[in-house]
Parts: C-alpha cells; sequence; structure tokens
C-alpha cells in the first residue's frame, strides 16, 4: 500500500543583500585576478542553477582561459609581439567580459524566478494524492457578482391636476381664460330652437290679433 505523497517546500533564496554582495565578489577576484580567476564565477553559478548549459560554460571557461595563457606565454619576452600572443590576449579579455555578463545575467534571473515563482510560465504541480493544494496567491483573483435586481412594475400614472388660472399681476386677479367656440352641433340646436321661438311668437301675436277684432 502506497503512502500518501507529499509536496517539497519551496526553496526560498537567500537575502538580497548577500547576493549583490557574492556577485561582486565574484566579479572583483576574476577582475584582480586578470581571468584567472573567472571560472570560479561560472563554478558557483553551475552549482546554483545545476543546469547542464551552466556546467558547459564552466568547462569551457577553464578551455579559453588556459589556451589564452598558453597563447601568451608563448611570446619570447614580456611584451606581445607576435599573432599567437595577441589571439591568447584577445581570448582572456573577451571570455572575461563575456563571462561577468552571462555570470550577472543568468544569476539576477534564477534568484528572480526563485522570489517570483509567476513569472516562470509553468501550470502549477497537481495535488499528490487527493491532498487539496493551496491556492496561489498570484493567481488570477474574480470579482463577486451581485444578485440581479427584482424587477419591479412601474408606478400607477398619477391624476392630472387642473393647471391653475393665470393671474394677473397688477391686480392680483384671475384671468379668465379665452372663450372656446362653439362646437357645430351646438349652433344647430340653438338655431332650431330660436326658430321654434319665433313661430310661437308668431302664433301668440296672430291670436291676440283676432281677439281684438271680435271684441270690437
Amino acid at each position: 500500500m502506497q503512502g500518501h505523497g507529499y509536496t517539497q517546500p519551496v526553496k526560498q533564496p537567500p537575502p538580497a543583500g548577500w547576493l549583490v554582495f557574492l556577485r561582486v565578489f565574484f566579479v572583483v577576484i576574476s577582475v584582480l585576478s586578470f581571468g584567472l580567476l573567472m571560472w570560479t564565477m561560472m563554478l558557483r553559478l553551475a552549482v546554483v542553477t545545476r543546469k547542464a548549459l551552466d556546467w558547459g560554460l564552466f568547462a569551457l571557461s577553464i578551455v579559453v582561459e588556459i589556451l589564452g595563457l598558453y597563447l601568451m606565454g608563448s611570446e619570447p619576452g614580456e611584451e606581445i609581439h607576435t599573432a599567437g600572443g595577441w589571439t591568447g590576449f584577445a581570448l582572456v579579455i573577451g571570455g572575461l567580459v563575456l563571462s561577468i555578463a552571462y555570470y550577472l545575467s543568468a544569476d539576477i534571473r534564477h534568484f528572480h524566478q526563485l522570489r517570483f515563482p509567476a513569472y516562470r510560465g509553468q501550470q502549477p504541480p497537481a495535488p499528490a494524492y487527493g491532498y487539496p493544494q493551496a491556492p496561489s496567491p498570484y493567481a488570477a483573483t474574480t470579482m463577486p457578482q451581485s444578485p440581479p435586481l427584482p424587477r419591479t412594475s412601474a408606478p400607477p400614472p398619477l391624476p392630472r391636476t387642473p393647471a391653475p388660472m393665470p393671474r394677473d399681476a397688477a391686480h392680483h386677479t384671475p384671468v379668465p381664460p379665452p372663450p372656446q367656440r362653439p362646437a357645430p352641433a351646438r349652433i344647430d340646436q340653438v338655431r332650431a330652437e330660436l326658430d321654434e321661438l319665433s313661430d310661437y311668437l308668431r302664433q301668440h301675436d296672430g291670436r291676440q290679433d283676432g281677439d281684438h277684432e271680435g271684441g270690437r
């Protein structure tokens, strides 16, 4: 029966001040030794990163240093006069400059990735044997969405109140609204009533005239 797996704790990088001191120390001893100790930078980088590329560059730095010193030492005097001596000098100086540039960039990038693992661009490891994995602090957070508000019906329309009559500013009296023209049906009704009234008056006047003549 297999036991429960466990995840290895993440290795914390050294303090930033100590890393700066080590970088400056290895660069200074490489420059002051005129490239004789430039292999120390590459050795420390290979031990720290444990990459095959860095181990290969460490071995290459040793070969370049030995070859350059051999060509410079093959000169008959203390000064460089031949092409072989200048070639050895170029190998030592060029190897020293390239080693310093690569050492600083690779060392800074390595410890930066240890301090900020989100920049590695790798997927987080799967949880071992059902153990829940702690959420990453760099995971994208989602804002909680508020539930939709219930839809309310529109309020009933308020009864329209008659507009107040305008008042005269000088006398503070209400101004009557302008007269409205009667509808055509109303005019016809009034005319019919007037015609009936005139007919009634004519008949009444005719009766009165007949009574007066009979009395005579």
